[in-house]
This record gives C-alpha cells, sequence and structure tokens, in this order.
C-alpha cells in the first residue's frame, strides 16, 4: 500500500492527468485499497447523533466522487462519518461529451458538467447489496438520485429509485440543484417540490431511509424559504447546502474560469455558507442541515458547523489536498471545539447565530 503522505506529494504528479481520468485512478486505488491512510482515533467529542442516526463523526464525502458505489468501504477508511454516493439515475446515463471536467488550479476549484453520467439503477443495487451482504458499514450510507436526462415522468423515476434504495442505505438524497441536468433546478419550485417530496415519501412506505433535498447556492431568499417551508411540511429530514453554483465570481484567475457547468472548490465557501446560515435562520431545528461547498480545512469545516451545519461534506478539497486531508479536518476539529469550550461539536452548531441573536 502506499502510505497517505506520500499520496499527497504525488498528488502533483496525479494532476498532470486530465481531471476525470484521475478521478478514475484515484477511485480504482481506492476500490483496490492501494492507499494506506491512517485517521485519528475515534475522538467521542466529534460523534454526532442527527436524524435518528448515529456518526462517529459530522464529516462526510459529497456526492460525485463515488457515483456507482464502488469502493464505499475503503472510503469509509478514511476516514469520513458518512458517505454520499451517487448521484444514480434509474437508467444508464452517459452525461456530456468530454471535455467535461476542468481543474481551475489557481483558483482551487473545479467546474464539470458531467451531466449526471451514472451506471444506472440496476448496477448500483447489485453493489449496495452485496456491500451489505457483507456486513455493517462503520457510518450511515446515503445515496443521491435523479431523474434521467431524457425522463417522461421524473417524479415516477424518483419513487422508484427511493422504493428501490431505501431498504439499502440510510438516507435518500433527492438531487433537485445539478445545473448540468436541463430543467432539474425547476424542481426546487415549492408546488413541484412538493409533488416529489409527496411521491418520494409515499415510496419509501415502512422503509427507515431519511430523506434529504440538495439545493443550489443560486438561490434567492424567498426561494430557500419556500424550499424550507415545503420540506418541513413534507417531513422532510434534512437539506444539503449546498451544489455547485453557476455564478463565476470576478475573482476566478484560471484560464478554465469561463466553462460551462458547475462551479465546485474554494470560491463556494462563502456563497454556500451565507445560504447555509440563512436556511439556518428560517428552519429553526426543524430540518437537520447538511454544510457543502469549499470545505478544504478544519476551519472551513467549523465554520459551516457554526453556521447551523450537524454535518459537513467535501470533495473537491480532496482533488488539491489529498486523502490525508480527512485526518486533518478531523484532529483540527476536535481542537478548536476544546478551544472554544464545548463538550461536544454538536454543542457548536449554529453558535454563530445564536451569539449574533444574543
Amino acid at each position: 500500500m502506499v502510505p497517505s503522505s506520500l499520496v499527497s506529494r504525488l498528488m502533483p504528479l496525479v494532476r498532470c492527468l486530465d481531471p476525470e481520468t484521475a478521478h478514475r485512478a484515484a477511485l480504482a486505488a481506492l476500490r483496490h485499497r492501494l492507499v494506506a491512510v491512517a485517521p485519528p482515533p475515534p475522538d467521542p467529542r466529534l460523534a454526532v447523533s442527527a436524524m435518528g442516526l448515529r456518526f462517529a463523526n459530522p464529516l462526510g464525502l459529497a456526492a460525485g466522487f463515488d457515483k456507482d458505489a464502488e469502493a464505499i468501504r475503503p472510503l469509509f477508511g478514511l476516514g469520513f462519518g458518512f458517505i454520499e454516493a451517487g448521484g444514480v439515475t434509474l437508467r444508464p446515463q452517459p452525461g456530456n461529451p468530454r471535455p467535461r471536467v476542468f481543474r481551475l488550479t489557481e483558483d482551487r476549484a473545479v467546474i464539470n458538467r458531467l451531466g449526471l453520467n451514472s451506471a444506472g439503477w440496476a448496477v448500483v443495487k447489485r453493489r449496495l447489496e452485496r456491500l451489505r451482504a457483507e456486513g455493517p458499514l462503520p457510518g450511515p450510507l446515503f445515496l443521491n438520485v435523479a431523474p434521467n436526462k431524457d425522463s417522461t415522468d421524473p417524479v415516477a423515476d424518483t419513487a422508484r429509485l427511493v422504493a428501490e434504495a431505501s431498504p439499502l442505505v440510510e438516507g435518500c438524497v433527492l438531487n433537485v440543484s445539478s445545473p448540468n441536468t436541463p430543467g432539474l433546478r425547476d424542481w426546487q419550485e415549492a408546488e413541484r417540490l412538493a409533488a416529489l417530496l409527496a411521491a418520494a415519501k409515499a415510496a419509501r412506505g415502512a422503509a427507515t431511509a431519511r430523506l434529504l433535498v440538495k439545493i443550489a447556492p443560486d438561490l434567492d431568499r424567498p426561494a430557500l424559504a419556500a424550499i424550507v417551508d415545503t420540506a418541513i411540511a413534507h417531513g422532510v429530514d434534512g437539506l444539503i447546502v449546498s451544489n455547485t453554483t453557476i455564478a463565476r465570481p470576478p475573482s476566478l484567475r484560471s484560464r478554465s474560469a469561463r466553462e460551462t457547468g458547475g462551479l465546485s472548490g474554494a470560491p463556494l465557501f462563502a456563497p454556500s455558507t451565507a445560504l447555509l446560515r440563512e436556511a439556518a435562520r428560517l428552519a429553526r431545528g426543524r430540518l437537520v442541515l447538511i454544510g457543502c461547498g469549499g470545505v478544504a480545512s478544519a476551519d472551513q469545516a467549523y465554520a459551516k458547523i457554526r453556521a447551523g451545519a450537524s454535518l459537513v461534506q467535501l470533495y473537491t478539497g480532496l482533488i488539491y489536498e489529498g486523502p490525508g486531508l480527512v485526518g486533518r479536518i478531523l484532529a483540527g476539529l476536535s481542537a478548536r471545539i476544546a478551544a472554544d469550550g464545548f463538550a461536544s461539536v454538536t454543542d457548536a452548531v449554529g453558535a454563530d447565530l445564536a451569539e449574533a441573536q444574543a
């Protein structure tokens, strides 16, 4: 095996590959357990209970890295408290033509227009069944689901995915916010979202899988308020805030900055955290919030928590920092909650909002 410290030193060489090839190579290395990682010992102060689930720590892997559930157990071995696989579509979908992923190295960012490429639910289902047959996982597994680009009935397709996935995962995440599938973000509109949530909840039936919604960072306050109200009214367990952005900040310096697609990484941190903070104000504890967008350090993960996130996700940060990033963030979170006098990371959730209201 290759130690994570050496992997981190090899990252500049990996980045000589085109982004999509580098991603496939990283996933294959994990799948074949070629990377040895020693995350810090579990810190009980980082344990989180949310949505009736227990997480060893609040740090999770966002959707998009392991779209087809190929390396779930090795990914947990990096130290993550939970994993979100997918997005998966009901039928196989090739996605958009290459090139469709672009590194913005100077901006510590990525633009992708993958177009929800997916092996399809039949393939992912078989993998999840094998995974569950091998025994318990170290933490909750979520599955991000979305309708096919050419779906004639997105509600029915999403409902079927939720119905069949719910016995195999701890949570189903409804992706209504990818900017790379035409019309998908329209499902964030309150009336359409209500119809989608009602169908998904009915399809889940007696299964215990939690229901979450992943939203875009490009929402205005009225649209966000409508989503929060609709989610609460339909018994949604949580919101993931947020997906990639279609905005292009003027500060971007990279040559690929004007490529179309969703922007992730460092430039997304501030707007996604501002949206998270507003979602926390609106939800008032009635939804579990998962902060996602631009996290590449313990300080940034902690900022999401203090803004109202019970859990935090990352993905793009791994591209630039390597697999050792997970352990560094966890160690840093332990230090920060101790320095601020909190007995647990849960005590820090929404601390900035509480201080602002005091």
